[in-house]
């Protein structure tokens, strides 16, 4: 038995960036935090039997990974050439459809899995990067690079993405302090609203690709702001001056809003007006691609009298901290022979002296 947690992601500069449709041709910027909310997935071979059995929302049971319906445990499964005998269970802290990047961070717990499964080291980019050619390159999924990076990294992490697709990877310091203090003002709250971040993300990724000029020009346009926010904001943090990242979020949230008319909805936007003017909210955000699941706030004062509020709107605060670390292994008891696999694709990535957890 093998278990993986990996932690959920709260992007905080230049989201949208890291889409293929947009980093193809202005390069991707992506400023981010591993919170310690995670996804824990379990995998375990059956003794006798060599069947597939899967453990989530559903429940599968099937002779060959051919009949998987659940298409990342699927491509997981193919990629790793595990055909047969396996057990997989996902449990999470969160909801899926909150915008975290709860999709990725089952796919990178899944194939750092796979790896100690089959007892070989895996640069923690490695990983990242399998997780992308499943979700964007197999699956052909309209999504970017942040998520997979995020899971497998965690931390307050820069992802510089070049125009080619490789990314750059890097860990911003802050002192236990400052930590806490940026946490501390930076509030999140569950709307109670899920949705598919694919249903938002086409939207936009159409736009970028569409022959109509203007709607392409509109689209990248913001994206180009967002990303130089996005610099701003890291600078901001960086300087740790927290209330200056306040106020930038809420010039980002206006530049996001342009993206599609599916990021946000009327509730969060009466709501949003009213604790800026009411509350000492200087800016706040949908986090995600939009549409739904949590609300980041900045408030610097009130903190109490905020919470309350919020709660009497049905809208409960997430409290929570920055998660270090990435995906990592908690348990493994593979004594056993490991699976007679055969890897479908080699990746000629460098790797970095950072590795994911190995048993």
């Amino acid at each position: 038995m093998i278990l993986t947690t990996t932690p959920f992601r709260v992007t905080l500069g230049g989201g949208g960036t890291d889409l293929p449709s947009y980093y193809r041709e202005h390069g991707g910027f992506i400023f981010a935090m591993g919170i310690d909310k995670h996804m824990y997935i379990m995998i375990n071979p059956p003794t006798i039997d060599r069947k597939i059995r899967l453990h989530y929302t559903n429940a599968e049971t099937t002779d060959h990974v051919s009949q998987v319906r659940h298409e990342l445990a699927r491509e997981a499964l193919r990629l790793h050439g595990i055909e047969d005998k396996m057990e997989i269970s996902s449990v999470a802290d969160l909801p899926a459809g909150t915008g975290l990047g709860s999709s990725s961070c089952y796919l990178v717990g899944l194939l750092n899995a796979f790896h100690h499964y089959r007892r070989d080291y895996v640069s923690l980019d490695k990983l990242a990067e399998e997780a992308c050619y499943i979700e964007l390159e197999v699956l052909g999924k309209p999504i970017g690079k942040q998520d997979q990076y995020m899971a497998a990294f965690g931390g307050l992490t820069v992802l510089e993405i070049g125009k080619e697709g490789a990314v750059d990877v890097r860990s911003l310091e802050l002192g236990s302090s400052s930590i806490a203090a940026l946490i501390a003002n930076t509030h999140i709250y569950y709307t109670g609203v899920q949705r598919n971040a694919l249903w938002v993300l086409a939207e936009q990724n159409q736009a970028l690709e569409s022959r109509e000029r203007m709607e392409r020009a509109r689209v990248a346009d913001s994206l180009h702001q967002i990303k130089e926010l996005g610099r701003r904001i890291l600078k901001a943090v960086e300087n740790e001056d927290f209330d200056a990242w306040g106020r930038l979020l809420d010039e980002h949230w206006r530049n996001k809003k342009r993206l599609s008319s599916k990021i946000t909805f009327d509730k969060v936007d009466r709501l949003y007006e009213r604790v800026k003017a009411e509350y000492s909210v200087l800016g706040g955000k949908v986090i995600g691609a939009g549409g739904g699941g949590f609300l980041m706030l900045y408030c610097p004062v009130q903190h109490k009298r905020l919470e309350t509020f919020m709660q009497a709107h049905g809208m409960p605060r997430l409290h929570y901290n920055i998660e270090r670390e990435g995906s990592r292994v908690l348990a493994n008891s593979n004594n056993g022979e490991a699976a007679n696999c055969h890897p479908q694709v080699t990746f000629g990535l460098q790797t970095r002296p950072r590795l994911a957890a190995s048993f």
